[in-house]
C-alpha cells in the first residue's frame, strides 16, 4: 500500500462556481444556475439536504437557517454542526449539516443559532477522486438566539441499525454513480450513514477493528459478529462484502487539551461516545465525537510462530515498510526482533521495501548495502543468525514507492542453514530465465530479474528471483512487490461499485510472474518455487487468479481458517495483502501469518509478515 499524507481539509468558498483547492482539496459548487437566495427562515436543514447525497439547493443562498449546535471543531476542518430539533417525518433527509467557518466557531454546544450562507458540496480531493460529497453552509453569518440548549436526541447506531446491504448499484445513466439516486437508509448502510449526514449520533461499547493511529482516529465495528477475525477484528472476505458496521472515530477535542487513546484491535471502545457523523477522504464515515468514550484492553498480543525443525526450510517474506538509514535504532530494533523473536529466525527472508542508502533524499543513490547492514546487524544482536544477502540495485527512480528511496526486494538467508547459488549477470535491466542443468530447473542469473522489460513493472518493484539449496535440494524463491492500489476509487465512493483501476497492472503483473513460474515447470515438472510477498491484493482477487492459472501455483493463505486470513488492516478491515504461493512440486507445508504489527497503534510496519515451512 501507498501511504496517505493527511493534507489541510478545506479551501474557503467564494462565489458560487469557486474551484478552490489545499494541497489537492476542491471545493465545488455544483449548481449550473445562478446563485439565488430563499426567504428568512423559509428552509428547514431537512429541505437543505433532501432525499439524495446532493442537495436540491446547492449553489443557493441560504437565510436564517434554524438548529441547535451538536459539535464544534477548532482545528482543521474550522466550522460547526448544527442539527434541527424538530425533525420531518422522512427517514432519508438529515436533520444534521456542517457549518464551514474557515476560522474558529464563535459558537458552543446547546447554542441555538440561525446561519446565513451558501449550500454547498464539498468533494475531498476533489470530484475526480470518486468520494461522495459533505452537503454542508460556507461562507457563513451566525446569530446566537439562545445558549445552553438541550440536544437533539441521538441517534443510537448499532447492530440492528445498520442494514446488511452495503450499497446500491449506481445509476448506468450517471456513469454508475449512487449520487443522485434517493437515499433508501433501511436497506444500504451507505445510504444510512448518507441519511444521519450531520447528525447527532451515538455509539456504545463498540469494538475496536482498526487501531488508533498518528493521525488520531480508530475504527470500530458496530456488527462484531460479522466477518469477525480470530483476534477481535473484522475481515474483508470478498467484494461484495465490505462490512457495513465499520465506522471511524475522532474526537472533536484537541489533543492538547485531551489526547487521544491509545487503542488496539481487540480492544473496545467502552460506554458512550457520541457527536456529529461527519465524512472525509480517509476513511468515509466518521463519528466525530464530542464525547469519547474509554479504552478498554482486549488482550491481544503480538504472536510467536514456532521454529522449524532441521529438517524444515522456513522461508519468510516481510515488509518493513521503507526500511532506510536514516530512521531511528529503534525501527531497525523492532523489525530485527521481530525477524527473530516472532518469526523463529527463519532460513531465507524476503524482504519488501529496502531502500537505498540515502533513502528519500533524490540524489541518484541507488545501493542499499547501508541499509541491510544495519538491520542485519541488529538482527545479530537481538540474538539472531547473522545473514548474507542478495539483490538487484534497480535503476534509479524507476521502482515507483516513495520518491529517492529506490525500494526493492532482497533475500536475507542463514548460510549455516541453507546456501544461496550464484549465476552472476543479473542487473536491473537484464531478465533472469530458466534451463535445465543435471535435469533441474535453474536460473540463468541467480539473483536475477523476472521479466524487468515487461510494461507490467514500469514504475513498480520488479520480481527478485534466486536459486537456493537446503541439504542438497534445489528451491528457486521469487520475491514479489506488486503495484499498490493508489488511484482505486474507495469502498465509500460515490461510485458503486468502485473502479478498481490499478488492478489492471496487477493482472499483467502476475500474468508475468505465472509465466515465468510455467517456465520452470516445463523444464522441471516437480521443481520446488516459492513465489511470495506484498502482492497488493486479497486471496479473492483477479490478481490471485492470474497468479494461480494453469495450476502453477496454489496460494498458501488458503491453509488457514478464514478468520486467519490477514496481513493488513485499512480503514478497520483486516485483509490479505501479502501471500505465499507455492509450486506442485511443493505437496505439504505448513503456513502462518504471524500478527505483530497490524493490530497495534505501535508498529514497527504497517505489514504482517508470513512464514512457510516445508522439507524440500
Amino acid at each position: 500500500m501507498i501511504a496517505l499524507s493527511r493534507p489541510s481539509r478545506r479551501a474557503a468558498a467564494v462565489g458560487a462556481f469557486t474551484v478552490s483547492a489545499a494541497l489537492g482539496a476542491t471545493l465545488l459548487v455544483t449548481s449550473p444556475f445562478t446563485a439565488t437566495a430563499a426567504g428568512p427562515g423559509e428552509l428547514r436543514i431537512h429541505d437543505i439536504q433532501g432525499n439524495t447525497r446532493v442537495s436540491p439547493h446547492v449553489g443557493e443562498q441560504v437565510t436564517d437557517v434554524a438548529g441547535i449546535v451538536t459539535g464544534v471543531r477548532a482545528y482543521g476542518s474550522r466550522g460547526f454542526w448544527i442539527q434541527d430539533p424538530r425533525p420531518d417525518d422522512d427517514p432519508a433527509t438529515s436533520e444534521g449539516i456542517f457549518v464551514f467557518t474557515n476560522a474558529a466557531p464563535a459558537v458552543a454546544v446547546g447554542d441555538a443559532v440561525t446561519v446565513s450562507g451558501t449550500v454547498t458540496e464539498y468533494y475531498y480531493g476533489g470530484a475526480a477522486r470518486g468520494d461522495t460529497s459533505l452537503t454542508q453552509i460556507s461562507r457563513p453569518t451566525v446569530s446566537v438566539v439562545s445558549s445552553g440548549n438541550e440536544l437533539p436526541a441521538p441517534v443510537v447506531l448499532d447492530a440492528d441499525a445498520i442494514p446488511a446491504a452495503y450499497a446500491p448499484e449506481g445509476d448506468p445513466a450517471d456513469g454508475g454513480s449512487i449520487e443522485n439516486l434517493p437515499l433508501q437508509p433501511e436497506k444500504y448502510a451507505l445510504d444510512l450513514y448518507a441519511s444521519l449526514e450531520g447528525m447527532n449520533v451515538r455509539i456504545e461499547d463498540a469494538a475496536i477493528t482498526g487501531p488508533s493511529t498518528a493521525y488520531y482516529e480508530l475504527w470500530v465495528t458496530l456488527q462484531p459478529e460479522v466477518n469477525a477475525t480470530s483476534r477481535g477484528g473484522t475481515r474483508y472476505a470478498s467484494y461484495d462484502d465490505p462490512n457495513p458496521g465499520r465506522l471511524k472515530v475522532e474526537s472533536l477535542v484537541p489533543v492538547a487539551q485531551q489526547p487521544f487513546p491509545t487503542a488496539n484491535t481487540g480492544d473496545t471502545l467502552g460506554g458512550v461516545t457520541e457527536g456529529p457523523l461527519d465524512y472525509d477522504e480517509f476513511g468515509g464515515y466518521l463519528l466525530a465525537a464530542r464525547e469519547l468514550g474509554t479504552v478498554v484492553p482486549g488482550g491481544t498480543e503480538p504472536e510467536t510462530t514456532r521454529a522449524q525443525d532441521r529438517k524444515e526450510l522456513a522461508v519468510a517474506a516481510y515488509n518493513v515498510e521503507n526500511l532506510n538509514p536514516s530512521n531511528d535504532q529503534a525501527k531497525f530494533d523492532r523489525l530485527a526482533a521481530g525477524v527473530v523473536h516472532h518469526l523463529a529466525s527463519p532460513d531465507i527472508v524476503a524482504l519488501e521495501e529496502i531502500q537505498d542508502d540515502s533513502g528519500p533524499v533524490d540524489d541518484g543513490t541507488v545501493t542499499a548495502d547501508v541499509t541491510l547492514t544495519r538491520f542485519t546487524d541488529a538482527i545479530v544482536a537481538a540474538g539472531g543468525p547473522r545473514y548474507a544477502w542478495r539483490g538487484i540495485d534497480p535503476e534509479d527512480g524507476r521502482d515507483g514507492g516513495q520518491p529517492g528511496g529506490n525500494i526493492r526486494n532482497v533475500f536475507l538467508f542463514n548460510p549455516d542453514r541453507v546456501s544461496f547459488t550464484d549465476r552472476p549477470g543479473g542487473d536491473a535491466t537484464t531478465a533472469t530465465s530458466v534451463v535445465k542443468q543435471r535435469g533441474k530447473a535453474a536460473l540463468t542469473h541467480s539473483p536475477g530479474r523476472v521479466d524487468p522489460a515487461n510494461p507490467a513493472w514500469d514504475s513498480s518493484r520488479k520480481p527478485l528471483a534466486g536459486e537456493f539449496s537446503f541439504r542438497g535440494t534445489p528451491v528457486i524463491v521469487i520475491a514479489n512487490h506488486f503495484n499498490s492500489k493508489g488511484g482505486d476509487q474507495s469502498l465509500y465512493s460515490r461510485y458503486q461499485p468502485p473502479t478498481r483501476s490499478s488492478e489492471v497492472q496487477r493482472l499483467a503483473q502476475a500474468e508475468s510472474v505465472n509465466a515465468f513460474v510455467h517456465d520452470i515447470l516445463r523444464v522441471q515438472k516437480n521443481a520446488q518455487v516459492v513465489v511470495l510477498g506484498d502482492i497488493n491484493d486479497f486471496e479473492f482477487s483477479a490478481t490471485t487468479d492470474a497468479l494461480t492459472a494453469g495450476g502453477a501455483l496454489r496460494s498458501a493463505v488458503f491453509s488457514l481458517p478464514a478468520d486467519e486470513r490477514y496481513t493488513y488492516i485499512f480503514n478497520g478491515n483486516a485483509q490479505v495483502l501479502d501471500q505465499t504461493l507455492v509450486s506442485p512440486g511443493i505437496k505439504k507445508f505448513d503456513y502462518d501469518i504471524v500478527h505483530i504489527n497490524s493490530e497495534f497503534a505501535g508498529q514497527a510496519s504497517d505489514h504482517d509478515p508470513q512464514i512457510i515451512r516445508f522439507k524440500p
